[in-house]
């Protein structure tokens, strides 16, 4: 049985610079489409290994050759209590990956962007390296300890997600934090900067939401 490693999951939302993102479908060990995010997919040459969802905004003549083609179809009713981006990364997560990454979840309806970057918190995603990447930054969850790789220069934000992140410590960003709290509400930790390769970020109690820009990707910024 094939060990999957990493696991990329495809929602139906906006795709920005999909140079950038092909990439990170081929370097998958399964690729799970939620609903219409498999006609994205076929648009670029690419067929998940799973497609799942209520299949209201898939391509019905997609959707019957991505099943011959041996692509597992997993059809839930329109009336649910979870989007179809959720049902997609609970099955992520039965498959036991070291890691996820979600394509497609930022962009469009800001009620389905703000209810995908929730998603982060999902009890069955502990212990599995969870990320969102829209082409132009990566983000993530972090409690406890995190580290940031890239290049100096690159913007990290630390967004309290939930309530206050307390006692936070870093390492290589410009602008240190040395036991604060980051209060829910207020923008302090918005457009810190790497000045090495590595910064690390700890804090005792909550939770950071992470956003790492690369220096090469500023020029999207708006």
């Amino acid at each position: 049985m094939q060990t999957i490693n990493k696991v990329v999951v495809v929602v139906n939302g906006q795709f920005a610079h999909e140079e950038r993102l092909l990439p990170i479908l081929d370097s998958a060990d399964c690729i799970i489409a939620a609903d219409g995010a498999a006609n994205w997919l076929d648009a670029h040459g690419r067929t998940p290994h799973r497609i799942v969802g209520d299949m209201d905004s898939v391509d019905p003549a997609l959707l019957s050759r991505l099943g011959k083609a041996g692509c597992q179809v997993v059809r839930y009713p329109a009336h649910k209590d979870e989007t179809d981006a959720e049902l997609a990364l609970a099955a992520a997560a039965e498959l036991g990956p070291a890691e996820i990454v979600i394509l497609g979840a930022l962009g469009g309806r800001i009620d389905h962007t703000l209810a995908n970057l929730s998603l982060l918190s999902m009890p069955v995603l502990r212990g599995i390296a969870v990320s969102v990447f829209d082409g132009q930054s990566v983000l993530w969850l972090a409690a406890g300890r995190t580290e940031i790789h890239g290049r100096p220069g690159d913007v990290v934000s630390l967004i309290p997600w939930g309530g206050d992140a307390c006692e936070i410590h870093t390492e290589g960003l410009d602008y240190p934090l040395r036991g604060e709290t980051l209060p829910f509400g207020p923008s302090r930790g918005i457009s810190n900067m790497l000045l090495g390769p590595c910064a690390s970020v700890t804090l005792r109690s909550g939770q950071l939401l992470v956003v790492h820009t690369p220096l090469d990707h500023l020029e999207d910024a708006p």
